[in-house]
């Protein structure tokens, strides 16, 4: 499912959301195998109907599949622990919901890519809903966790890099030099519907220029970069195909990673194989 697909899931799960009555008979029942997107959480029972309105776990599981997708950008690391507290919300006593903080902390980084796609954070999503009081809401959101995942290089929404076909020696070896970064990899685009990505970074990432990357990280990278630019990423390659790419970049302040250029068929073109084994020795 794409984004804006998943927009249309959203803003339905919002309207039964702002219209359910917290005071209402629940029952408890297992968090289900089926589930897989809350298999983590520390608890093996949830309320139904949820905090989404959902009445049954024909209803829930289904649904809970369709945020996959917003999930699988690392838009913020506790994205999932907030989407769980509503779909799978905690058999206690009395509902537990989502802290103020934990939306907020969601939204303000998961909202952009929304955005990217052009849409806005349903308003039945409206953070004011949740409590403030963490004592009386779950997972209030660890100050170090926010500021750990700010020091790492993170994709964002961004207008389309430029995919240069056949290009010349001089063009390569600028791009090389007037970007922070360069590494080989080949885009895989999943065919028909999945629980993983649509869209992979099959294989190992050849790290031609390192500049901020992380060697460990840039694979997850990239392919959360084409996640949230889905425009961009589906004109790339055909579903059912992979395509080898040398592709360049630069990083704004405050660790923002954006793509400047892609250069598509390295086995086929002379001057990018040429250029990308040379270049550290060339004069910028």
């Amino acid at each position: 499912m794409d984004l804006s697909s998943l927009l249309v899931l959203l803003l339905s799960l919002a309207a039964h959301a702002e219209a359910f009555d917290l005071g209402q008979t629940t029952r408890c029942v297992p968090v289900p195998p089926q589930m897989g997107l809350c298999q983590d959480v520390p608890y093996s029972e949830m309320r139904l109907p949820n905090l989404l309105g959902h009445s049954s776990l024909e209803e829930a599981v289904p649904n809970s599949e369709d945020w996959r997708t917003l999930l699988h950008t690392g838009c913020h690391p506790q994205a999932r622990a907030f989407v769980c507290s509503l779909i799978a919300p905690v058999c206690l006593d009395r509902f537990i919901q989502p802290c103020r903080s934990v939306c907020v902390a969601v939204r303000e980084s998961c909202a952009p890519v929304l955005a990217c796609q052009g849409h806005a954070w349903p308003e039945a999503l409206n953070c004011e809903r949740f409590p403030a009081q963490e004592d009386t809401c779950l997972t209030p959101l660890p100050k170090h966790i926010s500021a750990f995942s700010k020091e790492f290089p993170q994709p964002v929404c961004q207008s389309c890099p430029s995919v240069e076909e056949s290009p010349s020696l001089k063009t390569v070896l600028d791009a090389l030099c007037l970007n922070d970064f360069a590494v080989k990899a080949k885009i895989w685009r999943r065919r028909g519907s999945s629980s993983e990505p649509e869209l992979m970074v099959e294989g190992p990432v050849e790290l031609i220029r390192l500049g901020p990357l992380l060697p460990y990280d840039t694979a997850s990278l990239l392919q959360r970069w084409m996640l949230i630019n889905l425009r961009c990423a589906h004109t790339l390659v055909r579903p059912g195909r992979a395509q080898l790419y040398l592709i360049t970049g630069t990083m704004r302040p405050g660790g923002a990673i954006q793509l400047s250029q892609l250069f598509p068929g390295l086995k086929k073109d002379q001057h990018i194989a040429t250029a990308t084994r040379k270049w550290k020795h060339h004069k910028c």
